[in-house]
């Protein structure tokens, strides 16, 4: 039998990194969210973020306004010229590492997340594992769905139709009284539903992360796992939040991929340099042999 020989290295910190500009962003939408009710009551505004808005830091909204601005010159009711600005920023971060967006920044993954972790507490090896594989397969492709239908609704209504359904929008405006029902239904599901699934918006029905997700596809930078030092643990599968199997992957090219790296040599693989971030194939030699 073939015994590996790993040596221990310093771990985390890019997990560290990673929750650290994940509550930076959700603290950061929070006062935006917060700041514009409060404006809109009169109330005197925090100076720095004044003016701003969720539309306007939406990218979602640049995306979903591209055939009005492309025909007609001028964009969805209440989307802003910065939501454009910031798509475009998104898209060219999407294309060269994938959804960094999804996996860092957006603040309603972010809480999907942590209320995971109690989930993981509660019901250890079974969380996210509730879902029979065939059912989440079949299930992922809905998000696609979401997306086409948002995408038609906005081009012919010329409004953001999916505000009235966004759970995100809800979780910062629930106590404005802005908020329709079915955003507080869906708000409600999805936060109840992270206790047993990981990230259940983010996998099932989110538009923004559908049109991410198809630039897993040939991103620049992509998740890869060097064949020649793998030790087949499988602890990149079990960290991977969407169910993905790095462990058979050369570069995961799945359109569920959120760029988290929590699979990768810097977290979850225990042997140096075998899952990275990378352009290209990553050099065979790149990590340490394992001995027998």
């Amino acid at each position: 039998m073939a015994i590996e020989t790993i040596k221990a290295k310093p771990k985390k910190a890019s997990r560290w990194l990673r929750r650290g500009v994940q509550i930076f962003f959700f603290l950061l939408v929070a006062l935006i969210a917060t700041n514009e009710a409060l404006e809109e009551r009169g109330v005197t505004a925090l100076s720095f973020v004044e003016g701003a808005s969720l539309h306007a830091i939406c990218p979602f909204g640049g995306v979903v306004s591209f055939w009005q601005l492309a025909t007609a010159g001028t964009l969805v009711k209440k989307v802003h010229e910065s939501s454009v600005a910031l798509a475009v920023i998104a898209l060219v971060l999407t294309i060269l590492f994938g959804p960094v967006i999804c996996g860092w920044i957006c603040p309603f993954g972010s809480i999907q997340e942590w209320i995971g972790s109690i989930g993981k507490k509660l019901f250890k090896k079974r969380y996210n594992a509730f879902v029979p594989r065939g059912l989440d397969r079949v299930l992922r492709y809905l998000r696609y769905i979401t997306l086409a239908w948002v995408t038609y609704m906005t081009i012919v209504s010329g409004k953001l139709i999916f505000q009235d359904y966004d759970p995100y929008y809800a979780l910062f405006n629930f106590w404005t009284g802005e908020v329709a029902v079915a955003g507080l239904v869906a708000l409600a599901l999805t936060l109840a539903l992270s206790l047993f699934v990981e990230r259940p918006f983010c996998k099932y029905a989110c538009p923004y992360g559908a049109f991410q997700g198809i630039f897993n596809l040939f991103r620049v930078f992509g998740v890869k796992r060097v064949a020649s030092t793998c030790i087949s643990c499988k602890a990149c599968d079990r960290a991977c939040p969407m169910n993905i199997e790095v462990s058979t992957s050369g570069t995961v090219r799945d359109h569920q991929c959120i760029s988290c790296l929590r699979c990768t040599s810097e977290d979850a693989c225990p042997v140096e340099a075998t899952v990275v971030l990378a352009a290209g194939k990553p050099a065979a030699g790149a990590s340490k042999e394992a001995s027998l």
